[in-house]
């Protein structure tokens, strides 16, 4: 972390709980290794809200995450841990991009509906962190092709926008990729909602 950057948070201890965390959650061979401090301090204050350390990083508060990187760099991992230093009234749900192509296939336009307004399992949440953006495909309800995540996401825009309501986003895609996959209109969209965090592209893999 950038020595000049002044927090009340102690951000050593708080990795040393996450890592921890990751330990009980995902096994003894979990570490968060110390080339990806930079990344996992902007996810801490984000997710505490320490907003001096935000604006100092650039991170905007009012937007969510967009945490990219190549396969296996442990941007679901992160994500996960995240929720246990989440304040309550900014917990998130995490949900697989091809689990939700899958309910698709079974329920039809109304899995768009769900994602899109946050009501999941009989209770509202506001925010939701979709993950592994780009492993769904385009899929087929009734024979009519549909764009699931295009829809849900160009939604969750809108209620960005009327209610503040958050979206994270775990993806190996890049900008390019991300426009390729869902157009132009989406990727317009997650450049406004979103804040971009990075692992470097050749990040190895850590599984």
């Amino acid at each position: 972390m950038n020595e000049n950057i002044k927090s009340h948070y102690s951000y050593t201890e708080v990795i040393n709980w996450l890592e921890q965390k990751g330990i009980e959650l995902y096994g003894n061979h979990f570490k968060i290794i110390e080339t990806d401090y930079p990344i996992v301090y902007k996810l801490i204050a984000y997710f505490l809200k320490d907003e001096p350390t935000c604006i100092q990083v650039g991170i905007n508060l009012n937007k969510g995450i967009l945490l990219s990187g190549p396969i296996g760099c442990g941007k679901t991992s992160l994500m996960n841990l995240m929720k246990y230093i989440t304040p309550t009234e900014h917990k998130y749900f995490v949900k697989s991009c091809r689990e939700i192509s899958f309910e698709f296939i079974q329920d039809g336009y109304q899995i768009i509906h769900k994602y899109s307004i946050g009501k999941l399992y009989q209770s509202e949440v506001k925010t939701i962190c979709f993950d592994d953006l780009g492993t769904e495909n385009n899929l087929k309800y009734f024979g009519n092709e549909c764009n699931v995540m295009a829809e849900i996401l160009l939604s969750r825009y809108d209620i960005f926008t009327t209610k503040k309501f958050q979206t994270h986003i775990t993806t190996n895609l890049s900008a390019s990729e991300i426009e390729a996959a869902y157009g132009n209109r989406v990727r317009s969209r997650l450049r406004q909602m979103l804040n971009l965090i990075a692992f470097n592209p050749i990040t190895k893999d850590k599984r």
